[in-house]
């Protein structure tokens, strides 16, 4: 098993030009006393939507790390993969986050259930877990329930992972699992049964990204009870702390915050109780670095921030087929979309100030942002065009790039 280090930072870029600029936001921090390692990441759905193979990933990472003399380790992230699409990414990663979102609720034999309440007899009843200021109840019929919703997917985790090793070497490999995309958040107990079915079915597991209370949208920041978020996040910590000693998986077990991006008010929670238990930390950043080359285009002016409104009017024409993909992390309200002709009309100033994610700002628009979050098939189309416009305003570009990264997510998060 390769182990993952303490804190890492995941960076989606969807056209592989901001590497560097990203790196540089990592390099910073680690002048300032924040050490994290980078994880580059990126989606089969988004390469299918650009034309991009893994291997890029791979080669923009080298690159970057070349550029800044990086010594440390990072990470290249082949992101919710399945089995359908798991041969692609073999090369060229490192780091598996494996999605297995079809498969819960399934549900799960009595031959099953008890397989697994024999295997974990003693979680039945009453269990003192430190850091929680209640002692966790878990009933047979917890049991049960858990293996309905989770048992299938648990053992579509394991049957992906056990193909990864086999191509790849275990010792060469790091294992997230992804049980986020759900309708309900997990509960503790819910959690900790999770965790035994994947210690029973011998999965390493050192990340897991489990569902938390509230909206985590696209690009914008999260909505929701902060308090209960804190509540969960720092039960979530608990849990996984003794699962590592009760069920003997990896000590680098760690939750993984599948953010969307962006999501500046619960930064200062995380921050603060990953302190307090001294627990390891993963963030995906997906897609910011998309928007800030928008940005970086808007600001540049002239042909850049004409390109920038042509984006957005074309991606006006195919709405439904932008949004559709992605409705379950998002809510965009088309009429508090401006018309293509309003846009037409803005300065550099109006695109970055409605584009931009600054809450203090009076003309930002939360519509607007995750409408361009989920844009970038557009920008794909335009090919050779949109990328020579990256190359030719890489200055306003990779500052937003790095700007973004630093002030807006690595300061908050681990400082």
């Amino acid at each position: 098993m390769k182990q993952i280090e303490k804190f890492t930072f995941g960076m989606g870029d969807r056209f592989a030009h901001e590497g560097k600029a990203q790196l540089k936001a990592v390099v910073e921090a680690k002048k300032l006393g924040i050490n994290v390692i980078p994880v580059w990441n990126k989606s089969n759905r988004e390469h299918t939507i650009v034309g991009s193979k893994p291997d890029s990933v791979l080669v923009e990472a080298k690159e970057a790390v070349a550029a800044h003399n990086w010594t440390e380790d990072f990470h290249v992230d082949a992101d919710h993969i399945n089995l359908s699409n798991v041969d692609g990414f073999l090369a060229a990663s490192d780091f598996y986050t494996i999605d297995v979102a079809d498969y819960v609720g399934k549900g799960a034999s009595q031959e099953d259930v008890g397989a697994l309440l024999n295997e974990h007899a003693s979680l039945v009843g009453s269990i003192e877990i430190p850091g929680l200021s209640y002692a966790l109840t878990v009933t047979e019929e917890d049991v049960k329930q858990a293996a309905d919703k989770f048992l299938a997917a648990v053992r579509e985790a394991a049957k992906i992972y056990r193909y990864i090793a086999e191509k790849k070497g275990a010792e060469n490999i790091i294992a997230e699992v992804s049980v986020d995309e759900t309708d309900i958040p997990q509960t503790p107990v819910e959690l900790l049964l999770i965790l035994a079915m994947l210690a029973k079915e011998e999965v390493p597991v050192q990340t897991i990204a489990p569902k938390f209370t509230g909206r985590f949208n696209k690009g914008v920041d999260y909505v929701g009870d902060l308090a209960q978020f804190e509540k969960e996040f720092d039960e979530d910590l608990c849990v996984l702390s003794y699962a590592v000693k009760a069920f003997g998986l990896p000590s680098t077990l760690k939750l993984s915050v599948h953010s969307g991006s962006d999501k500046f008010s619960i930064y200062p929670i995380i921050n603060r109780l990953v302190k307090k238990h001294g627990a390891g930390l993963h963030v995906k950043t997906a897609g910011t670095t998309w928007l800030e080359e928008v940005i970086g285009l808007a600001e540049a002016g002239g042909d850049a921030l004409v390109l920038a409104k042509e984006i957005y009017a074309k991606a006006l024409e195919h709405y439904d087929d932008l949004v559709a993909p992605y409705a379950t992390v998002l809510d965009v309200d088309a009429s508090k979309l401006p018309t293509s002709d309003e846009v037409n009309g803005w300065s550099s100033e109006q695109y970055v100030a409605a584009l931009r994610h600054d809450l203090d700002c009076p003309a930002y628009n939360l519509h607007f942002r995750q409408f361009i979050h989920v844009s970038f098939k557009i920008a794909a189309k335009l090919g050779d065009r949109y990328l020579q416009a990256l190359k030719d305003n890489r200055e306003t570009i990779e500052r937003n790039v790095t700007l973004n990264l630093l002030d807006r997510h690595l300061k908050p998060l681990f400082a």
